[in-house]
């Protein structure tokens, strides 16, 4: 049996998947093959895989610090939500159908068999595998036919550590309380404890610490001081976007990025917000988009009519257009490209209803929603000037039109991408990660009169990962963490 271990935490957004990361990347340096797993992720941030699917941003940045390429196996149950009551249901990479989320639990005894089928594959091929729960196990309403953290665990028989979060307070009720409201049973999967994020003098919680191991049995494994850097790493899901906005420097040009309620991928931003010669705030919903903004970008959407209809609630189409008036840029990324068109119609249902509904009509193009979802990683260059880019393409949807005639990209293969309006002052495309590629953010940048980058936007990820996996190894016991994953100590089944 392979070495398995599982960090679940006592809620979500405390931590658990950087903590995987950097668990990954430390005991890869130590010579270990490891495979981070997620059961079952809910995102709408997602990553082309090496073997054609998609899985959560998490788990592609964990198989990053594992240096090992991404796969469906890693995540095989994603769930993508379209609205507050359902999604898209992505298994082993691929969507299977959209459930509410009354309906989804009927589904779960099924989507168990894909699971497991995957942490087999998973461990087939690795030393350790680390598998990262969702949300918290403390949602006992949710027990029955859970698949994402002590159904799977005890499915396996893979011992769990749970994490707390300090910087939001009330981490010793957190932890107790967990013991104190699942199975005996689910918590005697339990072997040890982590505190993470935690400000100031140590010696301070040292009592804490062991209040919490006295109550509960179990093992204190460390107390994880604040990592701020944390903060360049890709993030999961849009609660990365409750965070304040850089203060904002007189005479740096200001990248607006509207908050749709289905927001995807707005981890295409993250080399933006990075760059020191701009700030990128994200718009929240009553608020108007900033009028001295020096570009718009339109970010993804996983339901591209509602999230624009959403848009003209706001007013942020006469915000856009009044933008362009002024003769400023406006770039659309995917869904936001396609909002950027005449019109945007989903005959079959697609993404909700059928319905047509007129878009902001700032490019001569129109858009279906029809066809297989493509997930492909591209390359390729800009057209206008020959600028090389890389990216991934993911999305549903034929785009054509005149302005389609002027595309924003061409690909390696000589596909052409997006579209360019007339007076070149809007563009679109459906490639992800354009400004993860150094050279095409040092073009935006100049185009927007800020200074261009010095850094490395890819290998500050990977300085970043292995800074974090130092800092897990300075203060938790990973010893003892490898120790708890063997499979000699590893309870039975259930």
């Amino acid at each position: 049996m392979t070495r398995a271990l599982m960090i679940q935490g006592t809620g979500s957004d405390v931590g658990k998947s950087l903590l995987v990361a950097g668990l990954a990347r430390a005991f890869t340096r130590r010579g270990l093959s490891v495979r981070p797993f997620k059961p079952q992720n809910m995102s709408n941030n997602a990553a082309v895989t090496a073997d054609g699917g998609e899985i959560g941003r998490a788990q592609a940045l964990q198989a990053r610090a594992a240096r090992v390429p991404p796969s469906v196996h890693m995540n095989p149950v994603l769930l993508k939500p379209q609205s507050d009551v359902g999604s898209q249901v992505v298994v082993q990479g691929r969507m299977i159908g959209t459930a509410k989320a009354s309906e989804y639990q009927s589904w779960k005894p099924r989507l168990m068999a894909s699971v497991l089928d995957s942490f087999e594959r998973l461990s087939a091929e690795a030393d350790l595998v680390l598998v990262e729960g969702a949300g918290s196990p403390a949602e006992v309403n949710l027990r029955r036919g859970d698949i994402a953290n002590m159904g799977f665990s005890r499915a396996t028989g893979t011992p769990v550590v749970l994490v707390g979060d300090i910087d939001r307070g009330g981490v010793i009720a957190s932890l107790v309380g967990t013991q104190a409201v699942i199975d005996a049973d689910d918590a005697a999967m339990i072997r040890g404890f982590i505190v993470n994020r935690f400000r100031g003098d140590p010696s301070l919680f040292s009592d804490g610490m062991a209040l919490i191991a006295e109550r509960t049995g179990w093992a204190p494994l460390g107390l994880v001081p604040f990592f701020p850097d944390a903060a360049r790493l890709p993030p999961e899901d849009a609660l990365a976007l409750d965070a304040p906005d850089a203060h904002r420097a007189a005479g740096v040009p200001l990248v607006a990025v509207p908050v749709l309620p289905h927001i995807a991928n707005f981890d295409d931003l993250d080399p933006l917000r990075q760059e020191p010669g701009v700030t990128v705030t994200f718009v929240r919903p009553g608020s108007p988009i900033p009028a001295d903004a020096a570009l718009i970008v339109l970010p993804g959407s996983k339901t591209t009519i509602d999230d624009f209809a959403f848009v003209q609630a706001q007013g942020w189409d006469i915000d856009i257009r009044a933008h362009v008036r002024r003769g400023r840029p406006v770039l659309g990324l995917c869904g936001g490209y396609q909002m950027l068109g005449r019109t945007i119609a989903d005959p079959d249902g697609v993404e909700g209803a059928p319905r047509t509904l007129p878009g902001l009509g700032l490019l001569d193009i129109e858009t279906v929603m029809r066809g297989e979802k493509r997930l492909i990683a591209v390359t390729g260059a800009t057209s206008r000037d020959g600028l090389p880019f890389s990216g991934y393409e993911m999305h549903v949807g034929d785009t054509t039109g005149p302005d389609t005639r002027k595309p924003l990209l061409r690909f390696a293969d000589g596909r052409p991408d997006g579209a360019v309006s007339a007076d070149g002052l809007v563009a679109g495309t459906y490639v992800h990660g354009l400004f993860s590629d150094d050279r095409q953010r040092a073009a935006w940048l100049a185009r927007l009169g800020a200074p261009p980058s010095l850094d490395s936007y890819e290998t500050g990820i990977e300085t970043v990962l292995d800074r974090f996996a130092d800092h897990l190894e300075a203060h938790l016991d990973c010893d003892r963490l490898l120790a708890l994953a063997d499979p000699q100590r590893r309870p039975g089944t259930v």
